[in-house]
């Protein structure tokens, strides 16, 4: 454990839930006696730890760099929303991951982003200045996001497009796919990544609990990279040098136009009766990557199926094959969930798979946003909620002690885990539009040493304070979210 980061992290939680806070960063029983009357250090002391900290001593704008070839090849990184226990000292927070990846950065920094948001004074500002400091020391930096929300948030784009080696580009998703360009993740120097449901927003670093993964394995670096280079080019008309269509499931192969009718993800799974293969089985780029001394099987997967370079795969298709060949558990945190989309389309691809799951004798958990209480949403909860085997609870995230922040104090964390051995973490949430119409990332880890950490993350959650069981009887009132 990093004491310098549990401290630096208790000094943002209320006096109040400083003591189960502390005792959990210890593993110490409240009940057993381990703290007594909420102590807790001097704030002088908190300050020094925190001060003595390798990541807080390295400045926000990239003096010296961090060796290069030193990321770990998989590693979980989380954003809790401040003022709430739900901080895992083990994991390392996305703000100093970040500042971290981008002072290392020696000859490129890649983003592709759904777009970009600052605050003065935020966790987002060190971060935006390691970029601009990257660029002022010869590191090539291109930017890419939606256009579509660059009318929302424009400050920031402009900042970082009017300085010297930062590149700029705005992506119109919808002219092309009809979605938008929901990823979020970025490449140093081709060596390291980072994707997970974090946007580019200072809320996402502090007000809002989210997860993603730091690679460092260079197969999935360069899936990442693959989609980058063709949405770069998209993103300025250049016509992309390979076929796209992706590679998986053959049953969709290239062979008609992007654009094209869309395939039918279920195609792709099995017959009935049939063991399902295991999630990453014949996955294009599916690589061993080692936790500790533990061998797991991951694979860059992505979407929507007509816009991806050959070599990846397709995300739902995965998912699908993910929740058929559960047999226990199907655990599930996701911002939002919805079977009937935008235009009024009805997508039951997924539900069917849940339905299917819960059937078999599955149990299926799902835990989601309380922004889920809203008209159009909670009535398909709902009914989720009232089958025999899948159990919805919604989670709400109290408000900040400094007045309410719009679009935060949520969890936005997209994942699914499988019998505490197989995962998916992603940008999805699980609606039509997200997987046919949408660019989005994610990865998928066969093996119990990473399963078995996110598995962990969602019992927490699960079982935290924060969560209630869905009604399938009540009358819901939406909470407020924006303005």
């Amino acid at each position: 454990m990093n004491t310098a980061r549990s401290v630096r992290r208790l000094a943002a939680i209320p006096r109040r839930l400083i003591a189960p806070a502390i005792a959990l960063a210890a593993g110490v029983s409240i009940a057993s006696g381990g703290f007594l009357d909420g102590a807790v250090p001097p704030a002088a002391s908190a300050v020094r730890l925190a001060a003595a900290s390798p990541l807080a001593s390295a400045g926000p704008a990239g003096g010296a760099t961090a060796p290069a070839g030193s990321a770990p090849p998989l590693q979980l990184v989380e954003t809790f929303p401040i003022e709430t226990p739900l901080d895992h000292p083990a994991l390392p927070e996305a703000h100093e991951v970040w500042l971290e990846m981008i002072a290392s950065a020696g000859e490129s920094l890649a983003f592709a982003e759904f777009y970009a948001s600052n605050e003065p004074g935020s966790r987002l500002e060190p971060i935006i200045a390691a970029i601009e400091a990257a660029a002022a020391r010869g590191v090539h930096v291109r930017f890419l996001a939606e256009e579509k929300f660059y009318k929302t948030y424009p400050a920031t784009l402009d900042r970082l497009a009017a300085h010297a080696g930062i590149e700029v580009r705005r992506y119109n998703v919808g002219a092309l796919m009809g979605g938008v360009l929901h990823a979020k993740y970025f490449l140093v120097d081709d060596r390291e990544a980072f994707l997970g449901s974090q946007n580019f927003d200072w809320r996402a670093l502090t007000h809002i609990q989210e997860l993603g993964v730091r690679l460092g394995e260079p197969a999935l670096v360069a899936a990442l990279a693959k989609v980058f280079e063709t949405d770069w080019g998209l993103a300025a008309g250049e016509q992309p040098a390979l076929q796209l269509g992706g590679s998986w499931p053959p049953e969709a192969s290239p062979g008609k136009s992007p654009g094209a009718s869309l395939p039918d993800a279920s195609a792709s799974l099995p017959a009935p009766g049939a063991s399902p293969p295991g999630p990453t089985a014949s996955l294009p780029g599916a690589t061993v990557v080692h936790i500790g001394d533990a061998p797991v099987r991951a694979a860059i997967v992505a979407s929507p199926r007509e816009w991806l370079p050959p070599g990846l795969a397709w995300d739902l298709p995965v998912i699908l094959r993910m929740i058929d060949g559960a047999e226990a558990t199907a655990r599930i945190q996701l911002l939002s969930y919805r079977t009937v989309g935008r235009d009024g389309t009805y997508f039951d691809t997924l539900e069917s798979a849940l339905r299917r799951a819960a059937a078999r004798g599955v149990r299926v958990e799902m835990l989601l946003a309380d922004w889920s209480m809203r008209r159009g949403t909670i009535e398909g909860l709902q009914s989720l909620q009232a089958l025999p085997g899948i159990t919805v609870k919604l989670v709400t995230i109290p408000l900040w002690s400094g007045g309410f922040v719009p679009y935060a104090r949520v969890i936005h964390a997209k994942y699914m885990v499988v019998d505490g051995r197989a995962a998916w973490i992603g940008t999805s949430n699980w609606e039509r539009d997200y997987f046919y119409a949408s660019r989005n990332v994610g990865l998928v880890i066969e093996g119990a040493a990473f399963a078995g950490q996110l598995e962990g993350l969602f019992r927490d959650g699960w079982e935290g304070p924060y969560a209630h069981e869905v009604d399938p009887c009540a009358s819901y009132r939406p909470p407020r979210i924006g303005e």
